[in-house]
């Protein structure tokens, strides 16, 4: 169920993409993990998505490197992002739920865009697995082209300006926690995808739910529309 906090004017919706629109977390926080322990890490693939979901892979890395008090070769994340690519080729997988829910967002006349860390060339290589991309077109953003991934909001403040409206009118679409602190910090609207039964994370104004169809009714309500 979801939480709602007011009605908000709404001009544009910013989705992340892992773990929002397609389902590749467990295959890349699984690789994660095990470039991780091979730098002598202790994390399991169990525990994997908790550690490592959201954070961009140079994060991932200063990470690893504290942890462990090593130093990862150069080329590591340049690695890391070519595995993922590799993952993804046969990997992904659309998050159930996620065409209907466009196919309503895009009926409700609302433009989308996509905010995510992954580089462009692993979102081509998902949104082609997944039949997604003819809904946003070049309408993507990655925080790697930016420079600064989540939780910085420089990547959610590129989508607004080529979209040509104010933070405040846009709503965000998250499943990890330095995604929602990156939207907020961009002075956006939060929807947190929160997966039944867990402990979602504790930030102040964020909006939850359980499942990607209850997400337009709250744009809906953000709207003023419901």
């Amino acid at each position: 169920m979801a939480q709602d906090t007011g009605t908000r004017s709404v001009a544009l919706v910013i989705f992340d993409c892992d773990g929002v629109l397609v389902d590749s977390e467990a295959a890349t926080c699984g690789l994660c993990a095990q470039a991780a322990r091979d730098a002598g890490m202790v994390v399991s693939d169990e525990d994997s998505i908790e550690t490592f979901s959201g954070m961009a892979l140079p994060l991932i890395r200063t990470m690893i490197e504290r942890e462990t008090g090593s130093t990862l070769a150069p080329d590591w994340t340049a690695m890391m992002q070519a595995r993922f690519v590799a993952a993804m080729e046969k990997g992904a997988r659309p998050v159930p739920g996620v065409y209907t829910m466009l196919d309503t967002v895009r009926a409700m006349g609302l433009p989308m865009r996509v905010g995510t860390n992954s580089s462009m060339e692993e979102m081509t290589v998902k949104f082609a697995a997944t039949n997604l991309g003819p809904y946003f077109g070049d309408r993507i953003h990655s925080a790697v082209d930016v420079g600064a991934p989540k939780p910085r909001p420089d990547i959610y403040l590129t989508a607004a300006r080529h979209e040509g409206v104010p933070p405040h009118a846009c709503v965000v679409l998250e499943d990890s926690l330095p995604g929602a602190q990156a939207a907020l910090a961009a002075g956006m609207t939060c929807v947190m995808l929160v997966e039944a039964g867990k402990n979602p994370p504790d930030l102040s104004g964020v909006l939850r739910i359980e499942h990607l169809s209850e997400f337009p009714a709250v744009l809906e309500r953000l709207s003023g529309q419901g």
